[in-house]
Parts: C-alpha cells; structure tokens; sequence
C-alpha cells in the first residue's frame, strides 16, 4: 500500500511525517469524549510539567475528520474513542497503524472512563483485571466475511497490578479495585437496567444477573473494555482499563449524582493515569 490514509484522524502517510510528528509517544490515553480528553491533556500537560514549543497550544490534531478529537502533549496522545466497541474499535485501527508507522517502543495504552459499579461504592476507581462480553465470557465475537471469528480478552495483569498499587499510594481517600469488567453492547437492556424504552425481564431477574456477576468477580459494567482488551492483546501492547464508578447498581439504574461531584468522579482515574505516568517517566508531579 503506497498510501494509508488513517481516514478518522485526519492523517495519511503521504501527507504527514508520523514518526517525526509521533515518535516520541509512549502513552496514549483515551476516553470517550473530545471534551473530556481534552481538559485530561491540559491536565496531564500541567501536572507532568510538560513544555510546549513558545506560542504553542495544545490542539486537536484529528479535527478535521469531525470524528475523534486527539492532542499531543510530550509523550502523551490524548484522545476520544466516542460510545461502545464499534467504536472504539475504528479509533484503536488506526491508533495502532499510527504508532507503527511513527516507530513508536514501549507504548502503553489506556482506556480511561465510567461505569456503573456492582457492590462498590459511586466515586470508585476500578482497574479492570479481566474484560467478559455479554455472554460473560472474555472473549470477543466478530462477524468477518460472513463467519464468527472469536478473539480472547486478555489485559496485561502485571500493569494492571501497577495501576493498582500506583491509585492506592497516589489517591488516598479514593477505593481502588481490581476486578471484572462486564463490557456489555448496550446501555440499558444489555447492562439489566429496568428504565429503558424496552424492557421485557423483571426486577427480580435483574437483581439475580447482577448477584450472578458479583459471583464471576465482576466489580463494573461498560461498553469497551473487551474490544479494548481484544484488540491490545491481538496486536502485542500492553493495556490498562482506569474506570471510576459513577453509581452502584446494586442499588439503582439512574445517575443522579450533582454535576461537581460527577467532575471529581471522573477525574479520579485520570489522576491515576498521570500518576502512573509521572513514575514511569521518573518525574516530579507539579501542582
């Protein structure tokens, strides 16, 4: 292939110089809004103490494809993955092309999000230990020429591990747990909530699901930890997935909690990632 165009970030091989523009990348977090990657890279950008070139702002490279947004601060690529594994799965294509093509080493990549808890306090940060769809099952289904091809879910427990041991040292006051995460390809019927449009299950089954997640060890559900996982594995980088819990589920469907509160909330594991950035580059966090 003489040219690759990297469609959804508004880049191409012939158009632009990836490994003089990327090289230097060794994270690349993503979530899934621009605005909130946004504010985490002018976060991480000032508690990492990264310098800018004089006159020079953080910006959205990918802007012009109206898809992801994406910025670069140091080694740090912040970006949007929007909702579900559909996806995710066409932004991390073409992550993945993209750090190959800058020549990238040592990347990690890490999904920073929310969820809703199962059996944990709301405002938890869940490190996710292992990623089950909705069959409960860590594996991903694909449909691919016309056949089921099944890829394993598997995240690399050794950053795990350290994710863990980073938020609990770093973030005190704020319960960090390992555990399984449900990714599930649904919002409402998929993650047994009751105030969907459809519902056709009963409290009673709902409640019986949730105790029997709670019995495989799973601690949140959200929309794309397995393709996260899948796709890490499948192409040899190592993952992590940083998810605060904005309710327990045990205990309810909607998420009510006030919007300052909410903001900490989803702070919190971004805050774990800039830690764990900050250790891994062995500099001094800034205020």
């Amino acid at each position: 292939m003489a040219t690759d165009n990297l469609y959804h970030l508004a880049l191409a091989t012939d158009t632009h110089d990836l490994q003089e523009m990327f090289g230097d990348v060794k994270f690349v977090c993503m979530g899934g809004t621009p605005a909130r990657m946004q504010e985490f890279a002018h976060l991480a950008r000032r508690r990492l103490g990264i310098k800018l070139p004089t006159g020079a702002e953080l910006c959205d490279i990918s802007h012009r494809s109206y898809r992801y947004a994406m910025f670069k601060c140091g080694p740090l690529l912040s970006v949007s993955h929007g909702m579900g594994a559909p996806s995710l799965s066409i932004l991390m294509h073409e992550i993945l092309k993209l750090i190959h093509y800058a020549r990238c080493r040592d990347v990690v990549l890490v999904r920073i999000g929310t969820s809703g808890g199962i059996g944990v306090p709301p405002g938890s940060v869940v490190v996710s230990s292992a990623a089950l769809n909705g069959l409960l099952k860590e594996e991903i289904e694909m449909h691919i020429l016309g056949e089921v091809v099944r890829r394993p879910c598997v995240l690399d427990t050794q950053l795990a591990d350290e994710m863990v041991a980073v938020g609990r040292e770093c973030l005190p006051g704020v319960h960090v747990v390992a555990g399984k995460t449900l990714s599930s390809n649904d919002f409402y019927e998929g993650q047994a909530r009751l105030d969907g449009a459809i519902c056709h299950y009963s409290e009673e089954d709902k409640f019986a699901f949730l105790e029997r997640l709670r019995d495989l060890g799973v601690v949140n559900i959200e929309m794309e930890s397995s393709q996260f996982a899948a796709m890490c594995h499948h192409a040899g980088v190592k993952g992590a997935v940083l998810c605060t819990t904005l309710l327990d589920r045990t205990q309810g469907d909607q998420v009510d909690v006030p919007k300052d509160v909410m903001a900490e909330w989803q702070q919190r594991p971004q805050l774990l990632a800039i830690h764990f950035m900050a250790q891994r580059l062995g500099v001094a966090l800034c205020a």
